[in-house]
């Protein structure tokens, strides 16, 4: 059995429409869409409405951890503008989902990111793309679980959801050979982003599920350049995936 992992997609369909190349099914770990592209700032959502300069200026800003002078100045942006913003973000992203949706190989199992939106996704996930979350398959006599989303962080993205609700889900997944997720669990190699040089929110939820039931694999992405991109802890193999909209390749698993 052959699957391939990807994982923060951020609009790279072209990419994405071969990853399955040769594996028996994909599996994808959320952030299909690219709302703003750090490494080249004329590229995404925030940049066909406002501009590479202005968003330039955010992605300082944000790097800076000036969240809220971040805000402030999209606000002003966003008011400059006879459009509503809810409307106009949103035609945005259903043009990229559909793109990508398209691209999806079958089988695909998939979950969200952080910067999905989860109440689209029945719109474009065409027969053969199975949406998980909180929930098991089995592909060749090994049980998969999937969790999606991310937790509450400063940069407030689409889908985050309270430690309590994610923990939920989490033990509503139990004990399974592998565990997809789109965010790590809660260890600083894994969380620490060294190009952004900050710390993203990992899961404590997660690391105690391996504490507990010894998964095989964690699987994960949302950390774009990690300290580290794989550690053990314990019998239990963690995995970052990769950044699949910069490396264009898919994560392999053979068994």
């Amino acid at each position: 059995m052959r699957v391939h992992v990807v994982s923060d997609v951020h609009g790279n369909s072209e990419a994405l429409a071969r990853s399955g190349e040769g594996a028996d099914a994909l599996l994808c770990l959320g952030d299909l869409i690219l709302f703003l592209d750090y490494a080249d700032h004329s590229r995404g959502i925030f940049p066909d409405l406002f501009g590479a300069e202005n968003a330039s200026r955010i992605v300082a800003l944000r790097n800076a951890r000036r969240f809220d002078e971040a805000r402030d100045f999209s606000r002003a942006l966003w008011a400059g503008l006879e459009i509503d913003r809810e409307q106009a973000t949103e035609a945005a992203v259903r043009r990229q989902y559909a793109e990508l949706f398209a691209a999806f190989p079958t089988p695909t199992y998939a979950t969200y990111g952080n910067v999905d939106i989860p109440r689209l996704w029945p719109e474009f996930a065409h027969d053969g793309v199975t949406v998980l979350d909180g929930q098991v398959i089995e592909l060749g006599g090994r049980t998969f679980g999937f969790v999606g989303g991310g937790l509450p962080s400063p940069m407030r993205t689409p889908y985050e959801v309270d430690e309590e609700t994610y923990a939920a889900k989490i033990a509503a997944v139990g004990a399974v050979d592998v565990l997809c997720c789109h965010i790590p669990p809660a260890v600083p190699d894994l969380t620490y982003d060294t190009v952004a040089r900050r710390f993203e929110r990992g899961s404590e939820a997660v690391l105690d599920a391996i504490h507990r039931n010894r998964p095989g694999h964690v699987l994960f992405g949302h950390v774009h350049q990690p300290l580290a991109r794989r550690m053990r802890i314990g019998r239990t193999e963690c995995v970052n995936v990769g950044h699949f909209r910069s490396t264009g390749r898919p994560w392999v698993m053979e068994w």
